[in-house]
């Protein structure tokens, strides 16, 4: 590794690829704990500061613009003192070890002391015949949502590839924008990852009355196209859509390749420690683009989490990530989803449901023995923390088995 003389001013140098929410919300915590250690530049491949990403379904169906989402603008970093390249000719194309600097793609060069790499992640485009004209895409940043709007003002006609949250998001967008919307998902029901087959139905039913449409059990197996830009959607099943657009919102894969092309070890994501650190010690990584103790990551709380412990490191603290247990928290167009554990359940174990169709309520509690193992919450979500500590911490209920499904029953108190 290079070895450089500093003299009494001199700050070791950091070094941030990517400008997205993990990647800064690192440097944010680092500047906190230890604001003048570092001398720090970032580089982005985005024209524009750190936003938030969670936030982009709203400026698509316009109850939001950009700037009410920007998280820090271009003072922010100058006021701080760091450097930022942001643009397309600023993303970064290579990475040398040896020398410890990164290069741009329009030459420009940064050295650094420390490396941290916030990649993220990038859309998962399935490769179906036709997939390459015009109007066909992902939804993954304020780019794709200005395409979007931009379609949605003179095209009537959108279908979405995904019924998983993002896929989801988009098609409410594009319906409040005032296009016909159409979503496909391969799977029988909506968030089939988080939700069984009753609570997606309610999810269905409360989505159909907007007047977003449904294929399910379905996937597209042909695009067509007339010059150049997209018309009709074929599915598997024989039926044709037409579609002005089409959104491919069928998952995400962790953005690996300059990390890979500068040795670090890699699996289905950048390889890190407990410490956030890869298999070169002087570099860092956080977010999508990591795989931890063999998990990816989607979801914004581990994130964050990951990005505290690693300034913790990089501040030169012992912090140490575990992986959290795993529950998801929504809200899909005005509807609170809670879910938790094995859902499914099998032939060991027991389910509790209350259903209110009226009040477009469904709960569901899967126990084996008297201990819960898997929750879902549909509409009302008010004791989520509670289910969360009960499936996690593997308490026993029996003595409230009975009022388990209403408020209160989840408590310490309770017991």
């Amino acid at each position: 590794m290079a070895q450089r003389y500093r003299g009494k001013n001199m700050k070791p140098k950091l070094v941030v690829v990517g400008n997205g929410m993990a990647g800064m919300r690192t440097v944010e915590q680092l500047l906190q704990i230890a604001p003048d250690l570092y001398d720090i530049t970032v580089f982005g491949a985005e024209p524009h500061g750190n936003y938030n990403r969670i936030m982009l379904t709203p400026v698509l169906y316009g109850a939001k613009n950009f700037a009410d989402i920007v998280i820090h603008d271009f003072d922010w970093y100058r006021s701080r003192a760091i450097t930022l390249h942001c643009g397309p000719a600023k993303a970064v194309v290579a990475i040398d070890r040896t020398r410890r600097q990164v290069i741009a793609r329009d030459g420009t060069t940064a050295d650094y002391d420390k490396l941290l790499i916030a990649t993220g992640s990038l859309p998962l485009l399935l490769d179906i015949p036709g997939r390459d004209c015009d109007g066909v895409m992902g939804f993954r940043d304020i780019a794709d949502v200005e395409t979007m709007i931009a379609k949605s003002a003179r095209r009537r006609h959108a279908v979405v590839l995904g019924g998983g949250l993002l896929g989801l998001e988009a098609a409410n967008g594009l319906l409040k924008r005032g296009m016909q919307v159409t979503v496909v998902n391969r799977a029988d029901h909506l968030l089939n990852r988080q939700l069984d087959a009753q609570a997606g139905e309610f999810l269905r039913r409360h989505l159909a009355e907007t007047g977003m449409e449904f294929q399910l059990g379905a996937t597209i197996a042909a695009i067509a196209s007339r010059a150049g830009h997209v018309v009709e959607v074929e599915l598997d099943n024989g039926q044709k859509l037409p579609a002005d657009l089409l959104v491919m919102a069928t998952g995400i894969r962790p953005n690996i390749g300059l990390a890979e092309a500068a040795g670090l070890e890699c699996r289905r994501g950048i390889v890190v420690d407990d410490a956030m650190q890869t298999s070169d010690p002087a570099v860092y990584s956080v977010g999508e683009c990591i795989e931890h103790r063999g998990e990816l990551f989607g979801l914004v709380a581990p994130v964050y989490e990951q990005a505290r412990i690693c300034a913790d490191q990089l501040a030169g603290g012992t912090g140490s990530y575990r992986t959290g247990f795993a529950a998801t928290m929504l809200k899909v167009t005005g509807i609170d989803l809670f879910s938790v554990g094995d859902f499914d359940g099998d032939a060991d174990s027991e389910t509790l449901r209350f259903v209110d169709y009226g009040l477009g309520i469904y709960k569901k509690v899967v126990l084996r023995g008297d201990v819960p193992i898997g929750v879902i919450l549909y509409g009302d979500t008010g004791d989520a923390n509670g289910y969360l500590r009960l499936v996690r911490d593997g308490v026993p209920v029996s003595d409230r088995r009975r009022r388990l499904l209403f408020g209160g029953a989840t408590t310490a108190e309770a017991a």
